[in-house]
């Protein structure tokens, strides 16, 4: 059977990014494995690529209109390989803070003996430094680090069976929330469930932010103040607790 042509991501239902409508976040992803080409997701001719970094996304940054977005503000070319992988160790927790963008983001947990599957964007070097300036890696008061999940501890397989040796993922440097249990709580995916569980169990957070999700996402948009308010907030009721990935953040590449 031939391979599909290329479709845009308007005829694939991926055109939405959550950076322009918070309350869609994470975005849709790619149904397969692609090239993401500017508007286009081309057919892939191979999925490992040994000359760019593979970064492993739990969230909007698997969402092909995002990274369209966030590669445009910075002038870069996008066209950036998608491979679907079997990954062995990764949970996705809510982030502990706010963002900036409006919307209750995505941050991994470390959980040993889950399987999940996940995307890898394949990055170059130019693509690396946009995705990692949009996470606040090189900011003092940024959100995430980088981390490097090595093969021995974390099994990250792509569709051919082929076992990658390193893979890189986003930490969220202020921890992950929990349900007040020991562990993290998991992200369900869906903005509205749970911003309004968050904001029905604290009258403080109602006072910053509103009592729906609408007003949660329009007030915290563009207000870094009311964002850092929220962090603060999360820690001070102890609903935070540490993601398990910590001790991977070592130096990036180019760094």
């Amino acid at each position: 059977m031939a391979a599909p042509g290329p479709r845009t991501l308007e005829e694939l239902g991926l055109a939405v990014a959550p950076r322009e409508d918070p309350l869609s976040y994470p975005g849709a992803w790619p149904p397969q494995s692609a090239l993401l080409d500017g508007n286009r997701m081309l057919p892939l001719d191979r999925l490992v690529h040994e000359d760019r970094v593979p970064v492993l996304s739990v969230g909007s940054n698997a969402c092909p209109a995002q990274l369209v977005h966030k590669m445009a503000e910075h002038g870069v070319q996008c066209r950036i390989p998608m491979v679907k992988a079997r990954v062995t160790g990764i949970g996705i927790g809510v982030s502990a803070h706010v963002s900036l963008l409006g919307y209750m983001s995505a941050s991994p947990f470390h959980s040993p003996g889950a399987i999940r599957e996940l995307f890898i964007t394949w990055l170059d070097e130019a693509q690396l430094a946009v995705v990692d300036t949009s996470e606040g890696v090189d900011s003092p008061t940024g959100n995430f680090h980088r981390a490097a999940l090595p093969a021995a501890d974390f099994r990250v397989e792509v569709e051919s069976g082929e076992v990658l040796d390193t893979a890189w993922i986003y930490v969220n440097r202020w921890g992950v929330l929990h349900n007040g249990g020991p562990g993290p709580r998991h992200h369900p995916g869906r903005q509205r469930p749970l911003i309004s569980e968050l904001l029905a169990a604290s009258a403080e957070l109602r006072e910053l932010f509103g009592t729906t999700p609408d007003e949660f996402c329009a007030r915290a948009r563009g207000n870094r103040a009311l964002c850092v308010r929220g962090r603060e907030l999360f820690a001070e009721k102890r609903w935070t607790t540490v993601s398990g990935l910590e001790q991977y953040v070592r130096p990036h590449p180019g760094s």
